[in-house]
C-alpha cells in the first residue's frame, strides 16, 4: 500500500521530544520530512530512534540568510512543526501571520508545555511540571506515598506530541475541503487533561477519590495491581471483569476470597494473591496464566520485551547492533 501520507511536504524546526517525535510519525506515514537544524547544535540523546526517518538541513534563523533559506522550505511546505516558546517564532520572522502570507494552505503545528496563551505561557517546564498543574501527577502512586511520575510519557508524548499530530492531520482534512491553512496550538497541559477524561468522568459520578491509591485503576483494587515473584520479578494483574477475577483465582487455587468488589474486604484480598504470587518464579507463573483470560502478564524489561513470543511474532521492536527500535505502527493496510 502507498503510504498515506506521501507527497506531504513537512518542515520541523529544531526542538526536543514531542516535536521530534512527531516528526518521526509523520515520517512513517510517509511524509517527506526535513529537519532545519541550528549550527553547531549537537545530537540528541534519544535521536537514534525518534531523529529517524528525514533529511536535514541546517540553518540559522538568526540571520537573514537563514531565516529566508528556511522561508523557501516553508513557502513549498504542507505542514510546518515550530517548538519554540511563545513569541520566539515571531520575533524569528518565522511566525504564522509570516508564513501563511506566503504560503496560505500551511498547516502551521504549534507544541508547547503551557499553550500560547496564559499565566505560564512564557516559562520553561518540562513534562513533570506539565502534568503536575493539572491533577494527573497527583493521581498517581499507591496510597500513603509519593506521586510517581510516569516517565514522560503522559506530557510530552500522549498529550503533546499525539494532540500536535491529530491536529495536523485534521487540519490537513480540512485544508482538502476549504484549500485554507490553519495554525494548531498544542499545548502539553490541555492534552493531559483531555487524556484525563475517562478519570474526569468516573471523578464526576463519584467513582474516582482524589485520594491516591485508592481506586480501580491507580492500584487500590487488588484486582488491578503488581505483584512480586519469589525470584523478587513482578507480575501485572488486571483482572477488571467478573469472568476474569473468577479465573485469576481459579489459577491461583484461591477458593476463600471476599467478593471482589467488597472495598472493606480488600486488605484481605491482596493479602491473598500476594501470598500465591510469592510462591513460584515469574516465569513459573507466566507459564500458568498463559493462554488464559485472567488478564495477568509478566512486568518485561525493554531487553526481555524484545523477546517476547508476540512482540517478536508481530516485528514490534526491532534490534540492530544491539539497539532496540520501536517499528512503525500503526499498521495501514487496504
Amino acid at each position: 500500500m502507498e503510504a498515506p501520507l506521501k507527497g506531504i511536504r513537512t518542515v520541523e524546526l529544531s526542538g526536543i521530544g514531542p516535536s521530534r517525535y512527531c516528526g518521526m510519525l509523520l515520517a512513517e506515514l510517509g511524509a517527506d520530512v526535513v529537519l532545519v537544524t541550528r549550527p553547531g547544535e549537537a545530537p540528541r540523546r534519544a535521536d537514534s530512534v525518534v531523529g529517524r526517518g528525514r533529511r536535514s538541513v541546517v540553518a540559522d534563523l538568526k540571520t537573514t540568510e537563514g531565516r529566508e533559506a528556511v522561508l523557501a522550505l516553508i513557502d513549498d511546505a504542507d505542514l510546518l512543526i515550530e517548538p519554540y516558546r511563545p513569541g520566539v517564532a515571531e520575533r524569528l520572522g518565522i511566525g504564522p501571520d509570516v508564513c501563511l502570507g506566503r504560503n496560505p494552505g500551511l498547516i502551521y503545528g504549534r507544541i508547547t508545555g503551557w499553550g500560547q496563551d496564559g499565566p505560564l505561557a512564557a516559562t520553561a517546564g518540562h513534562d513533570i511540571n506539565y502534568i503536575a498543574i493539572t491533577g494527573v501527577l497527583h493521581s498517581i502512586g499507591r496510597a500513603g506515598g509519593p506521586p510517581q511520575p510516569p516517565l514522560n510519557l503522559v506530557g510530552d508524548f500522549g498529550a503533546g506530541t499525539m494532540f500536535l499530530l491529530t491536529g495536523m492531520l485534521a487540519a490537513l482534512h480540512q485544508r482538502d475541503r476549504t484549500g485554507a491553512g490553519s495554525v494548531i496550538d498544542a499545548s502539553i497541559t490541555d492534552g493531559t487533561l483531555s487524556l484525563a477524561g475517562f478519570i474526569l468522568g468516573l471523578r464526576n459520578e463519584g467513582k474516582w477519590s482524589d485520594d491516591r491509591g485508592s481506586n480501580l485503576l491507580d492500584t487500590g483494587a487488588p484486582y488491578y495491581d503488581v505483584y512480586q515473584t519469589a525470584d523478587e520479578l513482578w507480575m501485572a494483574v488486571g483482572a477488571i471483569e467478573p469472568q476474569f477475577f473468577s479465573e485469576l483465582l481459579r489459577l491461583l487455587a484461591i477458593d476463600d476470597a471476599p467478593p471482589q468488589d467488597d472495598r472493606a474486604q480488600w486488605p484481605r484480598l491482596r493479602t491473598l494473591i500476594a501470598d500465591r504470587f510469592r510462591q513460584r518464579t515469574r516465569d513459573q507463573w507466566t507459564l500458568v496464566f498463559a493462554g488464559t483470560n485472567a488478564c495477568v502478564a509478566p512486568v518485561l524489561t525493554f531487553a526481555e520485551a524484545a523477546g517476547h513470543p508476540h512482540i517478536r511474532a508481530r516485528g514490534s521492536l526491532i534490534e540492530s547492533d544491539g539497539r532496540l527500535f520501536p517499528a512503525p505502527t500503526p499498521r495501514i493496510t487496504g
